[in-house]
């Protein structure tokens, strides 16, 4: 509202934006965050059996280390490609 001459006038209405633009890029977003958790969970199952396979105690932190590069890398990926 804007106030000329003591009279309040209203602004013209601006048209609605279209929301499904939004929601989609909101709902995949969301996907990325369950993917880049199953990602990491799945790393560390890895490198835990591989723990106990080879009897070594380095495995499962260096496979969670990866998971969690590789999720980080498919994070930026995924919303380079939704701000194109």
């Amino acid at each position: 509202m804007k106030a000329i001459n003591h009279l309040m006038v209203m602004d013209p209405q601006k048209p609605r934006n279209d929301n499904s633009e939004l929601l989609r890029n909101a709902a995949s977003l969301s996907g990325v965050a369950i993917q880049m958790g199953v990602t990491i969970f799945l790393g560390n199952l890895l490198g835990e059996w591989l723990d106990q396979k080879f009897e070594k105690t380095f495995l499962e932190d260096t496979f969670t280390l990866l998971a969690v590069f590789l999720s980080i890398y498919l994070v930026i990926k995924k919303v380079m490609a939704l701000n194109k």
